[in-house]
C-alpha cells in the first residue's frame, strides 16, 4: 500500500515496444519479420494419459508433421502419441519416457522395483493444487516424492530431443534449439499460477529462456482445437447429427463403426505422417457467416474444457464469447470408478496394498481395463473381459486367504462375473455405468454453458480431444444437444490439438479477443471520503486522511480483452532511495469488488518493479508507468519510467510471492 496510484485511464501508449512484438503488431508485413526468426514451430500437447508433438516448418506452413511413430503400443490403442508416464532410476535420474518407461519398469523384479520412481497421470496435480509454487512435490507409485517442476522437465526434455533429433535427421544437418518456436498446450481452465509453472519447466529444460520468453507459447487446449476445426473439410470429420451420410455412411453406422471405417479409411492414406492443411477455410466453415457462433469442447484424460467462438470475417479471426469453463471430467474419471468397483468387490484395504506392493501390476490391470474401456459403446450387448494379473490373484488369496471367485459371489455386484480364463466379465451395463457420473458432468456442465445469454445461437459443437473418441460420450452429447446445434467430430480426434497447436505457434495473433477468468486489481490508498468509505479502514498519515484496502481494479472476469489491449497505472517509489516496488495482485471471481479484504478475494500474485539502474538523479517523485496486458495467454506486464522514458525492469509472479 505504500505506492498509490493515480487513477490512470487503460489507454495503451502506443510509444512503447510492447512485451511480444508479434502479439502486438497491427501490420501483417512487421509480423512475418518477427516470424522469420524461427525455422520450425513445434508443439507439444502434454496430455494427462497421452503426450505427442507435431512440427511444421515456417516455410511450409501448410504441412504439419506428426512425431514418428514411437516403440511399444497396446492392443485395442491405435495412436500417434506416447503415455504420459516417466520413469526415474533410484538416484532419481531420469530414465526412460512413454512406453518405455512402462515396460522397462513392467519387466523389473518386484524387489528391484520398489526402489524406481514411476509417476504416471502427474498432470493433474497442477489442475488440483491450490497453492502451487515452485516446490509442489509429485508421489511416484513407490510412494517416493520428488519436485513436480524436475518431473516436468525432464518430461520436457525429453521431447525436445526427440523432436531435435528427428529435425536434425530428416535435414541431414543438426537442428539448434534457437531455430525452433515451442508451443506447449496447457487446459484453458487452468489458473496463471499453473501456465506460469509450466513454462518454468519448459526453461528448465532448456527451451526457452526469461531473456527470451518469445521463443515459448503457452496454447490454450480448446483454442487450438478450435484454430484447426475451422480448417476441417467434409472428409475429415463425422457429423453426428446429419441425417445425410457422411463419407458414404449412414448416420446408424457412424456412432461406432463409422468411426472405425473413416479411420480404417484414414490409415490406408497414412503412410506418411503429414497432414495437409488447406491455406482456404474448410467447407464446414464456408457454411459460418460473420457473426456465428461455435463452441469446442476438449475432452482429455485429466481435464474437460470449453471455449465458445465468434467468427469475424473477412481474416476469419476468432473472438472468445465466454470465458473458458470446464473442470475435472475427463476420462479418468472412468478408471476411478472401476478402482471404486474393485474396492467394493475385493476391499479398499487390499487395493491400497496391492498398488504398494505390487504397482507393476496395478498398471497391467489399467492397462488391460483401458483396451476394454476403448471398446464400450452404447449397442454393444456382449460383455467385456478384463484379464486380471496373475499377480493379483495369486496376492489376493495370500491377504484374504480365499479366492477371488468367492470374493467376487460373496460381493453381490452382480454384473461382474468370474470366468474360467481367469477374468474379469463385465455386461455391458455394468461398463456404461462407470462413464455415467463423467459423461453426466460433461453433459451438465454443457448445458449450463448453452443457458449463459452470450451463448445463444450456438452453429456447432465440436468434440475433441482423447475421450471425444468414446462412442458413450458422443451419443450422450448429440442426444442431449442433437437439437440445438450440429455435433461435429473431427477425424484423428486425439491429434486435434496437436495440429491445431502448431498453427497457432505459426500465427498467435489468429485470436484476437479474449475473456478474463478472473477480476484483476490491487489494493491502494484513496484519499479518505466521510460517508463513502467505512470509518475502519481511515489511515491518517502526515496529517492526510486515507483509505486503505482499497480495490483498484484493473480487468473483470469474464470482460473481453483484445490481443495488444493494455491497462495502464502509475507507481511512484514512497521514499526516493526505494530500489524496488512490489505490488500485490489480487483476484476475485465476483465483479464488483470494493476492499481487497472483502470475501472471496485472493491474493494471487506480485508485480514487483525493479528501479535499480535507472537514473538516481531523477526529480523526487519518480513516477513508473506500468502496461498489463490480459489479452493473451498468459498475463504480461512491463513498465517505464516517464521521466526517463527507459524501460524499467517488471517481473509478474503468480507462482513465488
Amino acid at each position: 500500500t505504500s505506492a498509490y496510484s493515480s487513477p490512470a485511464k487503460s489507454l495503451g501508449d502506443p510509444g512503447i515496444t510492447p512485451l511480444s512484438p508479434s502479439h502486438i503488431v497491427k501490420d501483417s508485413d512487421a509480423d512475418d519479420a518477427v516470424e522469420q526468426l524461427f525455422l520450425v514451430v513445434v508443439a507439444i500437447d502434454f496430455g494427462t494419459t497421452s503426450s505427442g508433438y507435431a512440427y511444421s516448418f515456417t516455410k511450409e506452413p501448410e504441412c504439419i508433421h506428426v512425431m514418428r511413430r514411437w516403440e511399444g503400443g497396446d492392443p485395442g490403442v491405435s495412436n500417434q502419441k506416447t503415455p504420459t508416464t516417466i520413469l526415474l532410476t533410484p538416484e532419481r535420474k531420469f530414465h526412460s519416457f512413454g512406453y518405455a518407461a512402462r515396460d522397462f519398469y513392467h519387466d523389473l523384479d518386484p524387489t528391484e522395483s520398489k526402489h524406481w520412481l514411476y509417476f504416471e497421470k502427474f498432470k493433474m496435480k497442477l489442475h488440483t493444487t491450490g497453492n502451487l509454487t515452485m516446490e509442489t512435490d509429485l508421489t511416484a507409485a513407490n510412494g517416493k516424492k520428488v519436485k513436480a517442476l524436475e518431473i516436468f522437465a525432464y518430461a520436457l526434455q525429453f521431447f525436445k530431443e526427440q523432436a531435435l533429433k528427428e529435425l536434425s535427421d530428416q535435414g541431414g544437418s543438426d537442428f539448434e534449439n534457437t531455430e525452433v518456436r515451442w508451443v506447449i498446450t496447457v487446459p484453458a481452465i487452468w489458473k496463471q499460477p499453473a501456465k506460469q509453472f509450466m513454462r518454468q519447466a519448459a526453461y528448465k529444460a532448456g527451451m526457452a529462456s526469461p531473456e527470451n520468453p518469445e521463443q515459448l507459447i503457452i496454447a490454450l487446449e480448446p483454442e487450438a482445437a478450435s484454430i484447426y476445426c475451422r480448417k476441417l473439410r467434409l472428409h475429415q470429420m463425422i457429423d453426428l447429427s446429419s441425417r445425410a451420410p457422411v463419407n458414404g455412411y449412414s448416420p446408424s453406422d457412424t456412432i461406432g463403426t463409422g468411426f472405425t471405417q473413416a479411420k480404417e479409411h484414414v490409415r490406408h492414406k497414412r503412410q506418411s505422417r503429414t497432414f495437409m492443411v488447406e491455406n482456404v477455410i474448410g467447407e464446414i466453415w464456408s457454411e459460418l457467416e460473420e457473426g456465428d457462433r461455435y463452441i469446442v469442447v476438449d475432452s482429455g484424460g485429466g481435464t474437460v474444457d470449453m471455449t465458445v467462438h465468434q467468427i469475424r470475417l473477412p481474416e476469419g479471426h476468432l473472438k472468445e464469447l465466454y470465458k473458458a469453463t470446464g473442470g475435472p471430467y475427463g476420462s479418468l474419471g472412468v478408471d476411478y470408478e472401476f478402482e471404486k468397483l474393485l474396492c467394493k468387490i475385493f476391499g479398499e484395504d487390499f487395493i491400497e496394498q496391492f498398488k504398494i506392493k505390487r504397482p507393476a501390476a496395478w498398471v497391467d490391470l489399467m492397462i488391460a481395463f483401458e483396451s476394454r474401456k476403448r471398446a464400450a459403446a452404447p449397442d454393444r450387448t456382449n460383455p467385456l473381459n478384463i484379464t486380471l494379473p496373475f499377480s493379483f490373484i495369486d496376492y489376493y488369496k495370500k491377504f484374504r486367504g480365499h479366492s477371488v471367485e468367492h470374493a467376487l459371489r460373496k460381493s453381490n455386484v452382480d454384473f461382474v462375473k468370474w470366468s474360467s480364463q481367469g477374468m474379469l466379465r463385465m455386461s455391458p451395463d455394468a461398463m456404461n455405468a462407470l462413464f455415467k457420473p463423467t459423461i453426466d458432468q460433461i453433459v451438465q456442465h454443457l448445458s449450463e454453458v448453452f443457458d449463459k445469454p452470450e451463448v445463444t445461437n450456438v452453429k456447432f459443437l465440436f468434440l475433441v480431444g482423447g475421450f471425444a473418441e468414446s462412442p458413450l460420450l458422443q451419443q450422450a452429447v448429440q442426444s442431449a444437444f442433437g437439437s440445438r446445434c450440429r455435433v461435429i467430430i473431427p477425424q484423428d480426434v486425439g491429434l486435434t490439438i496437436l495440429k491445431g497447436a502448431v498453427l497457432f505457434g505459426l500465427d498467435p495473433a489468429v485470436i484476437k479477443v479474449r475473456r478474463s477468468p478472473l477480476t484483476y486489481g490491487v489494493g491502494v490508498l484513496n484519499r479518505f471520503v466521510e460517508g463513502k468509505h467505512p470509518p475502519e479502514k481511515l489511515l491518517v498519515k502526515d496529517g492526510t486522511r486515507w483509505c486503505t484496502d482499497v480495490f483498484d481494479k484493473f480487468i473483470s472476469a469474464d470482460q473481453s480483452v483484445a490481443l495488444g489491449e493494455t491497462v495502464t497505472r502509475s507507481y511512484t517509489p514512497a521514499k526516493p532511495s526505494q530500489l524496488v516496488i512490489v505490488i500485490n495482485i489480487y483476484s476475485s471471481e465476483q465483479d464488483n469488488v470494493g476492499f481487497i479484504t472483502e470475501s472471496g478475494v485472493k491474493k494471487c500474485g506480485t508485480l514487483r518493479l525493479d528501479l535499480t539502474g535507472t537514473d538516481a538523479s531523477v526529480p523526487n517523485r519518480r513516477e513508473i508507468k506500468t502496461l498489463m496486458q490480459f489479452g493473451d495467454t498468459e498475463i504480461k506486464a512491463m513498465a517505464i519510467d516517464v521521466a526517463t522514458s527507459k524501460s524499467v525492469k517488471v517481473g509478474i509472479d503468480f507462482l513465488n510471492y
